[in-house]
């Protein structure tokens, strides 16, 4: 398998965590008519996960463009320094990434610059891994999210990644998260409808497996009912205008079934969106500026569409990535596999601004990568104990510390 080959579902496989625990699948319509049933409570965070697979570059992210180690060392793919978009410390935005920018400046958006882990892994699919389960020295077969629903009643609905398998984050040692299409579910139509329907009628004598069946094909119509007026809705619009057709398209329908659910009640605490193609080995520049451009584009759109709704002050958002590239650009015009990078927290609960130090782009270790400044588990211990209410020590064994991430209630 080539690097730029790398993709999510590869990832599954190879950490074998499709075996940790049984997900459950869900639609739009399961989701929906839970929150008809029994909403979220008001003011109650909710933590969207945006995982961003194959190491984005965050050099050409969040750009140095007042070090001149950044332009002699990347030439050819550097971001020339008329373009950035300036937030202060000598950093500023990709041009790509004017809607971020926008977000900065409403103090949305709050950056927590040089996160790694001790003793980096270079391994796409060893260093997500250690994300995910938030375990850096030892290998577990349980996911940080997983861990925290462990800690919950039990409840399908609670932790939703909007695609067709489960990230290892969501797997429990008791129970774990729920994944949905983002497409949702369509019922049939035409003469279809008719003849499925008919599978929900009870039949006497029926053995109670078939019952069993029909009355789930009963319940479906039932609930399908009840919560396709508001379904029908469709995602809610973004109150800026110029927002409405911006985006990456494969991440915009995920997002779009999360802000749909959100809108409608929906019971979720957490959920998960991803997009991969970040592993920029050769021909950086166009590739990597439009998915980062399209990723921040994605994410401004749907916190646009959830300040038209009752939940705008209650939804924060999380992007990451499993590693950063080498200060040093390659031969073929990209980057090859790095350690430190920035991690982005968007919505208004955040304290906006920095955290954490800039790591210098000429004390490096060995290898030739940025050393760490802020440790990944510190940022999880952040949303842990802020916002899922959760002592982080609990999820994340014998670690104590967290950021300042949010805002004192």
């Amino acid at each position: 398998m080539r690097c730029e080959d790398f993709s999510r579902r590869d990832f599954l496989k190879l950490t074998g965590a499709g075996a940790m625990a049984a997900s459950v699948p869900l639609s739009l319509f399961d989701i929906a008519a839970a929150g008809a049933a029994t909403p979220l409570p008001a003011k109650t965070p909710i933590v969207v996960l945006v995982t961003l697979y194959g190491g984005n570059d965050g050099l050409n992210t969040l750009v140095p463009y007042l070090d001149s180690t950044y332009y002699s060392s990347r030439p050819g793919i550097s971001v020339d320094q008329s373009t950035v978009l300036p937030l202060g410390d000598g950093l500023g935005f990709n041009p790509a990434m004017k809607n971020f920018q926008s977000l900065w400046n409403a103090k949305q958006l709050t950056i927590v610059r040089g996160v790694s882990y001790p003793n980096p892994n270079l391994s796409h699919f060893s260093s997500m891994a250690i994300w995910q389960t938030a375990s850096p020295a030892t290998s577990v077969s349980t996911g940080w999210i997983g861990r925290w629903l462990d800690t919950q009643p039990l409840n399908p609905m609670l932790a939703v990644s909007v695609g067709n398998t489960m990230p290892p984050a969501f797997a429990g040692a008791k129970q774990s998260g729920s994944v949905m299409p983002a497409t949702g579910f369509k019922l049939p139509t035409g003469t279809a409808l008719s003849q499925f329907k008919s599978l929900g009628a009870q039949t006497s004598g029926a053995s109670p497996v078939t019952q069993s069946a029909a009355l789930s094909i009963a319940n479906l119509y039932q609930m399908a009912g009840t919560v396709t007026s508001e379904l029908a809705l469709g995602a809610p619009k973004a109150q800026n205008a110029a927002l409405q057709n911006v985006g990456n398209t494969n991440l915009n329908p995920q997002l779009d079934a999360v802000a749909t659910l959100i809108s409608a009640g929906a019971p979720t605490r957490v959920w998960e969106v991803s997009i991969g193609g970040f592993d920029t080995h050769a021909d950086e520049v166009s590739t990597q500026n439009a998915l980062i451009g399209g990723v921040t584009d994605s994410v401004a759109r749907f916190m646009s569409q959830i300040a038209g709704t009752k939940r705008a002050n209650d939804v924060t958002v999380v992007v990451y990535t499993e590693f950063g590239r080498r200060v040093t650009a390659n031969a073929a015009l990209g980057t090859d596999h790095g350690t430190s990078n920035a991690v982005y927290v968007v919505g208004k609960s955040g304290v906006g601004g920095f955290i954490g130090d800039e790591p210098s782009l000429t004390q490096l270790d060995t290898s030739g990568n940025m050393l760490m400044t802020t440790d990944f588990r510190d940022v999880y211990g952040s949303i842990l104990e802020d916002l899922l209410a959760t002592p982080v020590g609990k999820i994340i064994p014998g670690w104590k510390t967290k950021l300042p991430l949010f805002a004192s209630k």
